[in-house]
């Protein structure tokens, strides 16, 4: 993270840490002034540093505010009034029991959101080992296709026919194109968990974000029929369009590739609350059972291998699950009857400050 970055953050938690206090010193004069008791006071405070804790980032801000709300009750909410006064074994009592419970309170609080940036870290390493375990057959397959069809066509360039010719070439380049879509799923895993980039939202419109993966699908794929369910109203999603577009060509192109038979691609998408779903789905074949639980993951490990044994659907939907889980939504798929399966995600359409 930049320095430029530290520091901004540090300002906000200071102002939201600030805040939070002058508010919630304010409730409790106008407890004292309606209700007149002093009762309700420190469970007020302690309230207030309860929400600091939550709010800011690091442990130093609860601390701070956890002296601040005790110094506060003393001075203006215990006898006597408007001095501080801890010779009093009352004052002292209170005073003391304050601080120890917004104290553990903080750190509870950070211990667990200690626990949660843990384990995204965990998650981070479980994709980057399941995509190397993966990128090893996924790659070496259309490269070893591609070297025997040139090699075909050099060795029988006399005794070939043009359209025996026109197949090998058309495999190489079927296989080339591949080979792009994975290094440019291995390209957003890197923008994903590279040291020191941040995820870059912006507002994107609905509409366009599909219309320019729809584009670069019919490329390679003009003759499939996709149908579009989308509201008719404008809708607007903090994304990374680049990203989010991987993330729906991943599963157009597996849904063409191991959909078999297929007729039709539907893309449906709606809004519930504050969500955007996205549901792609097809009327091709099922996804094995015993394979279903395993295709976010990119590896079978029933039978310790890919969990697309032939082209590569571990790299693609491994990538979809990461893409989305950074923002901050979730991806599921299951099948359809009689036949088919459905990819639903969400996204937000509520920018987090801190990814922005």
């Amino acid at each position: 993270m930049k320095h430029h970055d530290k520091t901004k953050i540090i300002v906000k938690n200071i102002i939201v840490t600030l805040g939070i206090i002058l508010m919630f010193f304010g409730i409790c004069i106008l407890v004292e002034k309606w209700l007149n008791t002093y009762i309700p006071i420190p469970a007020i405070l302690t309230l207030g540093v309860f929400l600091i804790s939550l709010i800011t980032k690091g442990f130093v801000y609860g601390i701070v505010a956890s002296l601040i709300s005790v110094l506060a009750l003393n001075y203006a909410f215990t006898f006597p009034y408007f001095k501080f006064n801890f010779t009093i074994p009352e004052n002292l009592v209170s005073a003391v029991v304050m601080f120890i419970v917004t104290i553990v309170s903080s750190a509870l609080i950070t211990r667990v959101r200690r626990a949660e940036e843990l384990k995204v870290e965990s998650e981070k390493e479980k994709l980057r080992a399941n995509l190397l375990r993966a990128v090893s057959h996924d790659l070496r397959t259309p490269l070893t296709t591609i070297y025997g069809s040139g090699a075909g066509i050099v060795d029988n360039l006399d005794s070939l026919d043009k359209e025996e010719i026109i197949e090998l070439a058309q495999g190489i380049k079927e296989d080339s194109q591949w080979l792009i879509t994975m290094v440019e799923n291995l390209l957003s895993v890197t923008k994903i968990n590279g040291q020191g980039v941040a995820l870059k939202k912006s507002p994107i419109v609905l509409e366009e974000l599909i219309d320019t993966a729809l584009v670069k699908f019919k490329v390679h794929h003009a003759d499939v029929d996709v149908r579009l369910d989308i509201p008719e109203d404008i809708v607007i999603i903090p994304m990374d369009p680049v990203l989010i577009g991987q993330v729906i060509m991943n599963i157009l192109e597996n849904a063409v590739r191991h959909g078999e038979n297929l007729t039709y691609i539907s893309i449906k998408v709606r809004t519930l609350g504050d969500r955007a779903i996205f549901e792609i789905s097809n009327d091709g074949k099922n996804i094995p059972r015993d394979i279903i639980d395993n295709v976010f993951t990119g590896y079978y490990e029933k039978k310790n291998k890919p969990v697309d044994s032939n082209e590569g659907m571990g790299i693609g939907l491994s990538v979809c699950h990461s893409i989305i889980k950074v923002h901050g939504g979730d991806i599921t798929v299951e099948n359809l009857k009689p036949k088919g399966c459905c990819f639903r995600f969400w996204l937000g359409l509520e920018a987090n400050e801190d990814e922005c």
